[in-house]
């Protein structure tokens, strides 16, 4: 924290002000019906929540009810929310799940249906499928790259065999505890940094 303290020249002071004030979206990537994303992005949350080092909240793209980009002309009430609450939190935590060795088509779809609100933030990454979700994991860095949002390094990856009971009750083993906390601490550190840039 010290090394971004001086790299953007701040004070303990404006860091702790900076901090405070952070609103940390959580991101659900799933919108099809018996997803298990809102399982994870609970037990995310409360691990985040007892932080007190931000604010933060589930954000569930299935609720803005986005159309396919493209297939509109673009005055759904929706498309303005989304870019609304984008816009009001400084970074993301994705939950991602694996389909086809990549993240959902909605997903993506919410990503191309906003720019600017996305750039200058950062955004850390809990994945989950067969192979804990990690190529979809990567597809997805290179996603936000081009929307100027930079991805921290720690990544906590989910088994569908060993942290989900029948594939659909999610039980998470504790050895994950430390990656998302390691993963928090790096959006917390990132975030406040950037704010500075916008």
């Amino acid at each position: 924290m010290g090394f971004l303290n001086k790299l953007f020249g701040r004070t303990e002071e404006e860091e702790i002000m900076t901090k405070e004030n952070l609103k940390i979206g959580i991101i659900l990537g799933s919108t099809r019906q018996g997803r298990v994303s809102p399982q994870v992005g609970e037990w995310v949350k409360g691990i985040a929540d007892k932080r007190g080092d931000a604010s933060y909240e589930i954000v569930d793209i299935a609720d803005y009810k986005l159309p396919f980009l493209g297939t509109t002309d673009g005055s759904e009430p929706g498309i303005a929310a989304w870019n609304a609450k984008l816009d009001s939190l400084d970074g993301f935590v994705f939950i991602a799940q694996e389909y086809n060795h990549s993240i959902t088509g909605a997903l993506k779809n919410a990503l191309d249906f906003a720019r600017e609100a996305w750039n200058n933030k950062a955004a850390g990454i809990v994945s989950y499928g067969s192979s804990g979700g990690t190529r979809a994991a990567e597809h997805l860095r290179g996603i936000l790259g081009e929307l100027l949002v930079a991805d921290v390094r720690v990544h906590p990856a989910l088994s569908l065999f060993t942290d989900f009971e029948n594939m659909t009750t999610f039980k998470p083993a504790d050895l994950h505890l430390p990656n998302v906390t390691a993963m928090l601490d790096q959006v917390i550190a990132w975030s406040g940094a950037l704010k500075t840039l916008r």
